[in-house]
C-alpha cells in the first residue's frame, strides 16, 4: 500500500511537470490553449474525481472479485495473458466508449468530458465524478472469461492514464503510426464538434479497432471543440450534474 502511494505520489508530480510546461508553452507560443475558468473549473473536477475514486473503489473491486469468482476457468498470471488482458480491455474500451456517444443515459455521464471548449491537459481529467457507477460493468465480460481481476484494473488504469498525453495540441501529427495507435491528433479529432468530427475516433490505445469498425478519422481541419449545443458553463457542479438533468427533462441529444 505505501508503494502504491509512492508511486502515485511521482506520477501526479510528473503529471503536473508537463501541465506546467504545456501551460509554459502556450503563454510563449501565444497558442491561448488554456482559458483561467476553464482551467480552474478542470482542476476543480479532477480534485472531486479523485475523492470519487474513494467512494466507488470498494463497489468497483467488488464488481470485478463478484464476476472472477463466477468464471468457468482462471487464466495464468504470466505477461503473455496480461498483453492478452490489455488488449482485450482496449476492446471493450472501444465499445464502451462508442456507446457512451451514442446512447443518451451513458452520453449523461461523458458529456462533461466533451463540453471543455478548449484542448490541454487538463482536459483529460474533466471526467463525471459518478462514472465509477457503470464503467466496471462493461469489463465484467472479461473477468467472467477468466482474465484475472487485477490485470483487468491495471490495464484500464494503463489506458486511462496514456489518454491523458493526447489530450494536447503541443504535439501535431506523428507520421506512420497515425490510424495504428491514438495520437493527439486523432484525440483532438475525437473532441471535435466539426460535422466530419463527430462521432470517430473512438479507441483508447489502439485505433485499429476505428478502423475495423469504420469510426477512424484523420485531422485534416481545424478542429472547434465542445459539444454541439455549446457552451454550458464554468460551474463544476453543474457540469457533473448537467447530462443528468438534461436526460431527465427529456432534452439531452448525444453527441452524434
Amino acid at each position: 500500500m505505501e508503494h502504491a502511494f509512492v508511486y502515485k505520489r511521482w506520477v501526479g508530480i510528473f503529471l503536473l511537470i508537463l501541465i506546467l510546461t504545456e501551460i509554459i508553452w502556450s503563454w510563449k507560443k501565444d497558442k491561448k490553449v488554456y482559458q483561467v475558468k476553464e482551467t480552474f473549473s478542470n482542476l476543480a473536477i479532477l480534485f472531486g474525481f479523485q475523492l470519487s475514486k474513494f467512494v466507488f473503489a470498494g463497489y468497483q473491486l467488488a464488481v470485478l472479485s463478484l464476476s472472477a469468482m463466477l468464471a468457468l476457468f482462471s487464466l495464468p498470471r504470466n505477461l503473455l495473458v496480461f498483453l492478452l488482458t490489455f488488449i482485450a480491455v482496449d476492446f471493450v474500451y472501444y465499445w464502451f466508449h462508442r456507446l457512451s456517444h451514442r446512447w443518451k443515459p451513458l452520453w449523461a455521464f461523458h458529456l462533461i468530458h466533451h463540453s471543455a471548449l478548449s484542448m490541454n491537459l487538463t482536459t483529460a481529467y474533466r471526467l463525471n465524478w459518478f462514472s465509477a457507477l457503470v464503467s466496471p460493468l462493461f469489463f465484467v465480460p472479461l473477468a467472467l472469461l477468466g482474465l484475472p481481476a487485477d490485470f483487468i484494473v491495471i490495464a484500464y488504469s494503463l489506458n486511462l492514464l496514456y489518454q491523458f498525453f493526447l489530450h494536447t495540441e503541443a504535439i501535431g501529427k506523428l507520421g506512420p503510426i497515425e490510424g495504428i495507435i491514438d495520437t493527439p491528433s486523432a484525440h483532438r479529432v475525437h473532441h471535435g464538434s466539426n460535422p466530419e468530427y463527430i462521432d470517430k475516433n473512438f479507441g483508447g490505445v489502439l485505433l485499429v479497432w476505428d478502423r475495423l469498425f469504420g469510426t477512424y478519422q484523420p485531422e485534416t481541419v481545424r478542429v472547434n471543440y465542445g459539444i454541439t449545443t455549446g457552451f454550458i458553463s464554468h460551474n463544476p457542479f453543474r457540469l457533473v450534474f448537467q447530462g443528468f438533468i438534461d436526460l431527465f427533462k427529456g432534452k439531452l441529444n448525444a453527441k452524434g
